[in-house]
């Protein structure tokens, strides 16, 4: 089972959690336009820190193009991850940036609202390399971050619909992980908001091992 933790913020948590054994480390990238994105100076002191087999997961809740294909492109991550919401961001704008960024792997964030999530996630099938289901509230411009849960019975059909592998994301913790790959087998699992500390964005390292335990355990 892949794993996943966002939103690593600093080089210590990175070493820190690249040492549990966390195969994605996310970092929020962008140029200061949502809360808390780091500039591409930080993210590459973020990087620096993480051990292998670990690996960078460049976040960019941006629907900019240029932007993104600009920091990007500076901080050449193994992985770019495009969160902005499904209207702003297409599949065509997903192969134009595989085009300027051969170098990185590519994983998009669907938003798991109802049953018209499936056709949306079979429409990126092929053309990225991991699909994340994420929940979303209607209006965002941008897709996760909720600290809920979503529909699991969608999240599994759309597993079940596609070839591209599936990263599970949305109010999983320690606590529900198990049951939430039980109900979707998804080939992966990402926590953001459950793996933090009590009313902070800082990553709580002791629930990001209990997180990565829990996934991993069989």
């Amino acid at each position: 089972m892949l794993t996943q933790i966002y939103e690593v913020a600093t080089p210590a948590e990175a070493e820190a959690i690249s040492a549990i054994g966390v195969d994605h480390v996310g970092v929020l990238v962008g140029d200061g336009t949502f809360p808390r994105e780091l500039p591409v100076q930080k993210a590459s002191a973020v990087m620096k820190m993480i051990r292998a087999p670990s690996i960078l997961s460049a976040l960019f809740l941006s629907a900019d193009v240029a932007l993104i294909e600009r920091m990007a492109g500076e901080l050449d991550p193994p992985i770019v991850h495009l969160g902005a919401s499904s209207e702003l961001l297409t599949p065509d704008h997903v192969v134009e940036l595989r085009r300027s960024l051969p170098r990185s792997k590519f994983m998009r964030s669907v938003p798991v609202t109802g049953p018209e999530a499936v056709g949306v996630a079979q429409a990126y099938d092929g053309v990225v390399d991991w699909i994340l289901l994420d929940s979303h509230r209607a209006g965002d411009v941008q897709i996760g971050a909720q600290g809920v849960t979503h529909d699991w019975s969608v999240s599994r059909r759309i597993v079940e619909s596609v070839r591209t592998p599936v990263i599970l994301a949305g109010g999983l913790g320690p606590d529900n992980v198990k049951e939430a790959i039980r109900s979707v087998r998804p080939a992966g699992v990402d926590s953001k908001t459950r793996t933090d500390q009590e009313g902070s964005h800082s990553k709580d390292l002791g629930k990001v091992e209990a997180f990565y335990r829990a996934a991993t355990s069989g």
